[in-house]
């Protein structure tokens, strides 16, 4: 009952945040680097804040470092969907938002380098997801497969209290219905991208540091292959990395292969809840099985993606 209850909260509140969003003019125009053709609200994925800020309540408050940062990194973020702040600003704030996140995980209780990687992995992940944010329901469906692997999971060893992703991912399905369509009702945004990536992050981390058991990062190989391959070829073809651009697998697919967008999410998300099922598989296997075994799944997605992408720039582009 508490389920329904929020997801019908959360669907009212995202009703009243499109009167927002269009009184005020934030919207999502179309520019040579999109992959929509219509005017359309900008900001939808704030509600994922807010489904887990009304577990954040309802918990009595539980987790205040991370919600602190995360308030943050949604607050900073919602601004630069309206206004577009300085790199320096987003920076500042990431920065801080990640040490709240660290603090929160007791990292500082770690060697040093423990902060240091997780600045550097959650930074990555979380430009990496606003970037793979570019076509209708790509988000959306990504989302529910990381989180519904984290929350499965989360039966078993419980790392992580399960209604803050309970919650979240509520906040995901409200937005889904707006945006899994061929005419979006909204786009996620910044503010969307960016919360939903540190939600599941935090998550994650705890995840990993709970178990000591790294494989786990392989529910976000889908979407890290996609990145870090993109950005080897655009560094390749020296270009500015962090330009707006349409040169993602996915975005190949949905411009010029002419795919349907809406397919193309959900085979995302799909594939990475095979993956992530299969990955379950090895993590009672010694370090050494699993170290081999992910260098093998990643070299063979890395594979299979490069050829495919290779075959659509030859056939639809390189004319």
């Amino acid at each position: 009952m508490i389920y329904l209850l929020v997801f019908a909260s959360l669907f009212l509140l995202e009703l009243f945040y499109f009167r927002v969003a269009d009184r005020f003019n934030i919207i999502d125009k179309p520019n040579e680097r999109s992959s929509h053709t219509k005017i359309t609200l900008r900001g939808g994925g704030v509600i994922f804040y807010i489904g887990a800020l009304l577990y954040f309540f309802i918990s009595g408050f539980t987790y205040p470092w991370f919600f602190l940062g995360l308030t943050l990194m949604t607050l900073v973020s919602f601004l630069d969907d309206v206004f577009t702040l300085s790199n320096k600003i987003r920076l500042l704030v990431h920065f801080s938002a990640v040490l709240l996140l660290a603090y929160q995980m007791h990292l500082f209780d770690m060697p040093w380098y423990y902060l240091l990687i997780t600045f550097v992995v959650v930074v990555g992940v979380i430009n990496a997801y606003n970037f793979m944010d570019g076509i209708n329901g790509i988000t959306a469906c990504y989302s529910l497969a990381v989180g519904g692997l984290l929350m499965l999971v989360n039966q078993q060893i419980s790392f992580i209290e399960q209604d803050l992703l309970a919650f979240t991912l509520l906040g995901v399905l409200v937005f889904t219905f707006f945006n899994f369509r061929t005419n979006a009702r909204c786009f996620a945004g910044d503010v969307g991208a960016v919360s939903i990536a540190f939600i599941l992050l935090f998550a994650l981390g705890t995840l990993i540091l709970v178990t000591g058991n790294l494989i786990y990062i392989l529910f976000l190989s889908v979407y890290g292959v996609d990145a870090v391959w993109t950005i080897v070829r655009r560094l390749y073809l020296k270009e500015n990395i962090f330009e707006a651009h349409r040169s993602h697998l996915y975005q190949f697919l949905g411009n010029e292969a002419g795919v349907n967008k809406l397919l193309i999410s959900f085979l995302y998300g799909f594939i990475q809840v095979a993956i992530g099922l299969v990955v379950l598989q090895f993590t009672s296997y010694s370090v050494q099985v699993q170290i081999a075994f992910s260098i093998i799944l990643l070299t063979i997605l890395s594979l299979i993606y490069l050829s495919f992408k290779t075959w659509i720039i030859k056939k639809y582009i390189q004319k």
